[in-house]
């Protein structure tokens, strides 16, 4: 005898955009995470690249106090119009983005921890570099996910809307509210 239900129903996807509103707080929060980095990433990138600094040189050439070379600053250049571009856009968006982008900042900080003092360290990554690949990678993946996870979320937010199909249907049949 099996004891779990069969549903008979066509599922539908819930679409998240439709669901938030333009103002909505979640969306603030995705937009000044994606800008705060953008914008320290755009600077570092910026003042890496008016050094003159050869773009595979593995010097101890600093911008605001972190190791860098040409490759490495028009890497940053262009990683911080990405999130500049996410802050612009915002929402779902920005969210992934942050959430993508956080990933690859740690993903890179584990790669560059084990280069570190290899001949293949070709971004001139020094320990205080990793460091901040690792915080980056964190603070990205917190403001991307922000209202997307977590065990307490309201049942009006989208996410737990489209993770919880069946209740919406169940008080749809019964006429009560999704609580």
């Amino acid at each position: 005898m099996a004891s779990h239900t069969m549903h008979t129903g066509e599922r539908h996807r819930i679409r998240f955009d439709d669901h938030l509103p333009v103002d909505h707080r979640l969306n603030t929060v995705y937009r000044i995470g994606a800008g705060l980095m953008g914008l320290f990433l755009l600077a570092f990138g910026i003042l890496g690249l008016t050094d003159n600094i050869g773009f595979f040189d593995t010097g101890g050439n600093t911008a605001l106090g972190l190791n860098t070379n040409g490759t490495l600053s028009v890497l940053s250049v262009c990683v911080g119009l990405l999130l500049c571009v996410g802050m612009v856009i915002g929402g779902n968006f920005a969210s992934t983005l942050n959430m993508t982008l956080g990933i690859l900042f740690i993903l890179s900080g584990f790669l560059n921890l084990a280069l570190l003092d290899g001949s293949y360290n070709f971004l001139a990554f020094k320990i205080q570099n990793v460091l901040f690949s690792f915080v980056v990678g964190v603070l990205l993946m917190v403001f991307g996910m922000y209202g997307r996870v977590g065990s307490t979320l309201p049942h009006d937010n989208p996410y737990w809307r489209a993770r919880h199909p069946d209740a919406e249907q169940r008080a749809d049949a019964t006429g009560d509210q999704v609580r």
